[in-house]
C-alpha cells in the first residue's frame, strides 16, 4: 500500500474563519471533513498544525490498539492541571495507572449500589425547583442537579448550601478561564501578567482548603457513610499506603469538574430532545410507571428502564459531551499507509463519527431504537460517548445510572411541551447547550 498524503487546510483558510471558530469551530471542521475526507491537517501557525479525524478505525487504533504510544495533550496534562491538580483525568503514565488502579474499585456497580439513594434524593429534589407553566431554561436546573449529585455522592449530607455554592462557582469559573486561554492563545501574556490566571488558580485554593475542611471532619467524626469519601480514604496502594491529602483533593477536583459539567450538558440536550419527540416521553412514562409497579429496588429499576437508556445513549450520539478527543505520539507511527510524524497533535472529532453517515443510518435523526438490549457493542467502535481505551471515563456507570433516573423521573412529574425549532449548542471545553428554553407541564 502507498503512502497516503494528509491533506492540508492552509493557514490563511484558519485566519479567514478565525472568529467563527472562536464562537463555533464545528461547521468549520464539518466543511473541511466533507472536502477532504475523513482526516485533514489544519495549519495554526509557522511549523504548527493539528491532525483532525472522524475516522472511527484511526481512533480505535490511537485510543486502544496502540495506545501507549500516545499521551495527552498539554491541554489537560499542563493547562487543566492548574485549576484541577493532578487527579485521574488530567495524570499521565505510572502517576495515572497507579491511581486508576487504586480508584477503579469505588466505581464499580456493586459500590455504586450504596450511593443510589443519595443520588435519587438529590436528583427529586432539583427536580423539584423546576417552575411550570412558564418558560424556563432548563440548563441550570440540570448543572445544579449534576453538581449536588457528585456532592451527596461524595459527602454524604455534610456540606453546607454555602459551600456547595462557593466550589460550584469556582469549578465552573476555572473552565470558563481555560476556555479563554485555549481560543485566544494571542492573549496569554495578558493573562499571565494581568492577574486573570492568578486570581483563578487562588480561587482553586480557595476551594482546595474548602474540601480539605470537610475531608478532616469527617476522619474526626469516625462514622462511616458508605460514599465516594469513605470508599476513596479507605483506597489503598499495592505497597498498603492510602492516599496523601494533596492527591485526594486533586481526585475530588476532578470528579466535580468531570462529574457534573458533562452530565449537566447531556440532561439538557435529552430534554430538548425530548420535547422535540413527544412520543418517547410517552414510551419513558409508561416504561416508568410500570418499573416503579414491580420492584422498590433503584438497582432492578434502573435496569428495567431500558428504553429510558436507550434515550439517553442516543442523545449522547447525537450531542456527545466530550466532542473531541486529543493526543500526541510519543514515536512515529502509520495508520493504513497514511504517516504520522513523531509529536503530531491529533483532535478526534466524536461530533462527527457518532453523525457518519458510513456508520450510522439517518444520522441526523432522533431515534434511540438504534441501540440494542442484545448486543451492547453493536456500535463499536463508531460510538465513545466516554472515550474509549484504558482512558475511558471511570464514572461511566455512576453517569448513566444518575441520567437514567433524572430522566425517568422528569418525565414522571412533567410532561415537555412540544417545540420544533432547532437545538442549539455551544461548544466550550465540552458540548453545551445554549437557550435550552422550554416549557414544562405538571402531570
Amino acid at each position: 500500500m502507498g503512502q497516503k498524503e494528509i491533506p492540508k487546510v492552509s493557514f490563511f483558510k484558519f485566519l479567514k474563519h478565525a472568529s467563527n471558530i472562536l464562537k463555533n469551530p464545528l461547521p468549520f471542521h464539518h466543511s473541511n471533513f466533507e472536502k477532504h475526507g475523513d482526516t485533514f491537517r489544519l495549519i495554526i501557525g509557522p511549523g504548527k498544525s493539528v491532525i483532525f479525524s472522524r475516522d472511527a478505525y484511526l481512533a480505535e487504533y490511537v485510543l486502544q490498539k496502540n495506545q501507549k504510544n500516545y499521551t495527552k495533550s498539554p491541554i489537560q496534562t499542563k493547562d487543566l492541571v492548574k485549576y484541577v491538580g493532578r487527579g485521574l483525568l488530567t495524570a499521565e503514565g505510572e502517576h495515572w495507572k497507579k491511581q486508576r488502579k487504586l480508584i477503579q474499585p469505588a466505581f464499580h456497580k456493586k459500590q455504586l449500589t450504596l450511593l443510589l439513594e443519595s443520588i435519587h434524593k438529590a436528583i427529586l429534589t432539583e427536580l423539584d425547583k423546576i417552575e411550570t407553566e412558564t418558560e424556563i431554561d432548563i440548563f441550570p436546573i440540570f448543572n445544579d442537579l449534576a453538581f449536588q449529585t457528585v456532592v451527596k455522592s461524595l459527602f454524604s449530607s455534610a456540606v453546607g448550601d454555602k459551600d456547595i455554592t462557593r466550589l460550584q462557582y469556582i469549578t465552573e469559573a476555572a473552565q470558563k478561564m481555560l476556555v479563554r486561554e485555549l481560543r485566544q492563545p494571542f492573549l496569554s501574556l495578558w493573562f499571565k501578567y494581568g492577574g486573570e490566571i492568578k486570581k483563578h488558580t487562588d480561587l482553586t485554593d480557595e476551594a482546595r482548603v474548602i474540601l480539605k475542611k470537610l475531608v478532616k471532619a469527617r476522619k474526626e467524626s469516625g462514622k462511616r457513610e458508605e460514599d465516594l469519601l469513605d470508599m476513596l480514604l479507605d483506597a489503598r496502594y499495592e505497597d498498603g499506603n492510602e492516599m496523601d491529602e494533596e492527591q485526594l483533593i486533586d481526585e475530588i477536583l476532578i470528579l466535580f469538574t468531570a462529574g457534573h459539567e458533562t452530565t449537566s450538558n447531556a440532561l439538557t440536550f435529552a430534554a430538548e430532545l425530548l420535547a422535540r419527540n413527544p412520543e418517547s416521553q410517552q414510551k419513558i412514562l409508561e416504561e416508568v410507571v410500570k418499573a416503579k409497579k414491580e420492584t422498590n429496588s433503584l438497582m432492578e429499576f434502573i435496569q428495567s428502564c431500558s428504553y429510558t437508556k436507550k434515550v439517553v445513549e442516543e442523545t449522547m450520539r447525537l450531542y456527545p459531551p466530550a466532542y473531541f478527543i486529543d493526543r500526541i505520539n510519543k514515536e512515529a507511527d502509520s495508520f493504513q499507509g497514511m504517516e504520522i510524524p513523531k509529536g503530531s497533535n491529533l483532535l478526534f472529532s466524536f461530533n462527527e463519527i457518532h453523525r457518519h453517515k458510513s456508520h450510522w443510518e439517518e444520522p441526523e435523526r432522533f431515534k434511540p431504537e438504534r441501540f440494542s438490549d442484545s448486543d451492547p457493542y453493536l456500535h463499536t467502535p463508531f460510538y465513545a460517548p466516554f472515550g474509549a481505551g484504558p482512558r475511558k471515563c471511570i464514572g461511566n456507570n455512576f453517569a448513566m445510572f444518575e441520567m437514567i433516573i433524572a430522566v425517568a423521573e422528569m418525565v414522571t412529574l412533567y410532561k415537555i411541551a412540544p417545540k420544533t425549532t432547532p437545538i442549539e449548542i455551544l461548544p466550550m471545553i465540552t458540548l453545551k447547550p445554549k437557550n435550552a428554553i422550554l416549557r414544562f407541564e405538571k402531570r
